[in-house]
C-alpha cells in the first residue's frame, strides 16, 4: 500500500464525496475457535462480546494486566465457537502470541496469510459494490458482516465497517483472488468517482474522525481510560486489566487525550510539545492539515490536572494557538465540490 496514488488531498476528498478503494491486506487476522472460544474471548476483550449477535462485529481493546494496550481491533462473531480478530499489521505477531497465551481451552490460529483485505469506503460504496456480489450490500447493517460470493466465485467475508467515518465495506478474501477483485471494483466504481487510496489519506481520514492509531494514541504504556475509550470498556466481566481500568475510571487519570483545532496558522505533527496556561502540558500524538476543513487538527496527551479551553502547540519552536475540540472534527457537510466533479 503506497503512501499516495494521485495525492493525499485528492484521495481524501474522493472518500468523503464519492468512494475510494484501499488495499489493507497488511492487517492481521487471528481466529479463536472451539468449545472454549467464548470463554477465552470474554477474558481477552474490554468490550462485551455478549452484546454482539452472530454476524456482528465489535471494536475492542486487548489489555495487559496493568491496563496498557496490547492492541485495538475489530472482533467478528461467527458463532459461540468461532471468532475472528482483525488486528493491526505491526502488532500481528504480538497480538497472536498474547491471544494464544491467554486462550486456554480454545484453538488460536494466525490466519493472516490466508486473507487479503480490500476496503471500499465512501458514500457511493453500496452502488459501486452492488453488481459484483451475490448479496445486496445495502442489506448488511453497520458493524455486521455476511458471507458472500464476489465476481460469482470468490468466497468472501463482507463487513460494513471501516476506518474513515464514511459508509463502506471491508472485504476478506483469498490472496490469490485479490488482484482480480481489485480490478473489478475499480472498474465498477468508475461511474461513481472511485479512486485508489494510499496510507496518507487513510491517516488524514481517521484523524478527522478522532480515531486512535496504535503507536500514537495507544500503546503498552497507555490505557483505554487515558485514551478516552471508556465506552468500549465493559466492567464486571473479569477481563485482563479490568481492576486497573476500573480504578482509573473511578479515581481519574494523570494524563488525558484531547483533540484540538488550530486557531493560528500551522500544521501540528506528532512529537510537537503542548503548552497550557504557560506550562509544558504534554505532546501531540497525531496531527495534520485537514483536507475537509483546511485547518490544522490534532490529538495529544496532556496533564490531567491542567484545565483550559485553549492550548499552544510548539511548531518549530513557535507557539501557535489552538482550541481544544472534541472529535470528530469532520462536519456533517460532505465534500460537495468533489461530488459534483465525480458525477460529470
Amino acid at each position: 500500500m503506497p503512501v499516495q496514488y494521485s495525492g493525499v488531498i485528492d484521495e481524501h476528498l474522493a472518500v468523503r464525496g464519492a468512494c475510494g478503494l484501499f488495499d489493507v491486506s497488511h492487517m492481521g487476522e487471528v481466529e479463536v475457535s472451539g468449545k472454549g472460544a467464548l470463554k477465552a474471548v470474554h477474558a481477552l476483550m474490554t468490550n462485551d462480546i455478549d452484546r454482539a449477535v452472530d454476524g456482528q462485529c465489535l471494536y475492542t481493546l486487548l489489555c495487559y494486566p496493568d491496563g496498557g494496550v496490547v492492541d485495538d481491533c475489530i472482533v467478528y462473531r461467527f458463532n459461540d465457537e468461532r471468532f475472528l480478530f482483525c488486528v493491526n499489521a505491526s502488532n500481528t505477531e504480538k497480538a497472536f502470541e498474547w491471544i494464544k497465551a491467554n486462550s486456554k481451552g480454545a484453538l488460536v490460529e494466525n490466519l493472516s496469510p490466508e486473507y487479503a483485505q480490500l476496503a471500499l469506503q465512501g458514500p457511493r460504496s453500496v452502488e459501486a459494490l452492488r453488481g459484483l456480489l451475490d448479496i445486496d450490500p445495502a442489506t448488511i447493517k453497520r458493524f455486521h458482516f455476511m458471507m458472500g460470493e464476489l465476481l460469482g466465485s470468490i468466497e468472501a467475508i463482507i463487513s460494513r465497517t471501516g476506518y474513515t467515518g464514511e459508509d463502506g465495506f471491508e472485504i476478506y478474501l483469498p490472496p490469490s483472488d485479490a488482484a482480480a477483485a481489485w480490478d473489478a471494483i475499480m472498474e465498477a466504481g468508475k461511474a461513481y468517482g472511485i479512486k485508489p487510496i494510499g496510507l496518507g489519506a487513510r491517516d488524514t481520514l481517521r484523524l478527522e474522525m478522532g480515531y486512535p492509531l496504535y503507536g500514537h494514541e495507544l500503546s503498552a504504556e497507555i490505557t483505554p481510560i487515558e485514551a478516552g475509550l471508556k465506552k468500549y470498556v465493559r466492567f464486571g466481566r473479569g477481563f485482563i486489566g479490568e481492576e486497573v481500568l476500573r480504578k482509573q475510571a473511578e479515581e481519574g487519570v494523570k494524563k488525558t487525550l484531547i483533540g484540538f483545532k488550530m486557531k493560528d496558522p500551522g500544521i501540528p505533527r506528532a512529537g510537537y510539545g503542548i503548552m497550557m496556561e504557560g506550562k509544558a502540558a504534554g505532546m501531540v500524538t497525531s496531527g495534520t492539515l485537514s483536507p475537509s476543513l483546511n485547518i490544522g487538527i490534532g490529538m495529544g496527551y496532556v496533564d490531567g490536572a491542567l484545565k483550559g479551553a485553549e492550548i499552544d502547540v510548539m511548531i518549530r519552536n513557535r507557539a501557535a494557538r489552538a482550541i481544544i475540540a472534541k472529535p470528530p472534527f469532520y462536519p456533517e457537510a460532505k465534500a460537495e465540490p468533489y461530488l459534483k466533479k465525480a458525477a460529470v
